[in-house]
Formats: structure tokens, sequence, C-alpha cells
């Protein structure tokens, strides 16, 4: 008498249940992420503010004057040194939304469904045969 692995609906149930959280574990990443930046356990006060508020614009100012000085030197070369495309030229770069982590969670979880759907349906029907 040869013994078969029999599995109960309930005992079904949780395996299904926890497959399936496994795939969608890295799912709850792409939801996880918070870009608000949280606050300082120091607040600056206004001289501080108004200070790097002065340093920001003089850094700026010194960036300007460079990238002209850079600009006309390019044109005096004859513009062989202007960046040909892409982030070199200033376009921002691609921006990562985890679109393609969603979408294989989700594709996994149905693969898991669809082959978990066709062995009960194999096993209800051996079952019935013999």
């Amino acid at each position: 008498m040869s013994r078969r692995l029999t599995l109960h609906p309930l005992r079904i149930a949780v395996l299904t249940g926890v497959a399936a959280g496994a795939l969608l574990v890295p799912a709850t990443a792409a939801f996880a992420t918070d870009p608000t930046p949280t606050p300082g356990a120091t607040d600056s006060t206004s001289a501080d503010k108004e200070a790097l508020a002065k340093k920001k614009a003089a850094d700026a100012r010194t960036l300007k004057e460079a990238e002209a000085r850079k600009a006309a030197e390019a044109q005096k070369a004859g513009g062989k040194d202007y960046p040909r495309g892409g982030v070199a030229a200033g376009e921002a770069p691609a921006q990562d939304d985890n679109t393609g982590t969603l979408i294989g969670s989700a594709t996994g979880a149905l693969l898991l469904a669809g082959a978990g759907t066709y062995v009960l349906r194999r096993r209800t029907t051996a079952r019935r045969e013999g």
C-alpha cells in the first residue's frame, strides 16, 4: 500500500499564501521609499541660513563665470569641446520608478497561481479516474 502526500485545503491555502507573499515582498520596496527628507536634529538659526544663502550665491556666481569662460574658449577652438549629448549635455538621468519590480512580482504571482491551479486539477482528475 503506497502512502501519498495528501494536502488538505487549509494547507494548500497556507502554502499558496506563503509563496505569494514571498513573491510580493520585493514589490513592497517600491512603495516603502519616502522621498521627503526628515528634519535634522538641530535647526539652524536665521544667521546660519543667511550665511549659507550668501555662500550659495557666491558659489553660483563663480560657477557661472567659469562656465562662461569655458564656453568662450570652446567657441575660439571651433566648438570641438561641446558635449555630444546625454547627461554630459545637461540632460537629467532617467529615474528608476521600480516599475520592473512591480511587473515582475505580479507576473510571478500569476504564474504561481496558474501552476497551482494546474496541479490541483491534475490531482482531482487523477483521483476521479483511479
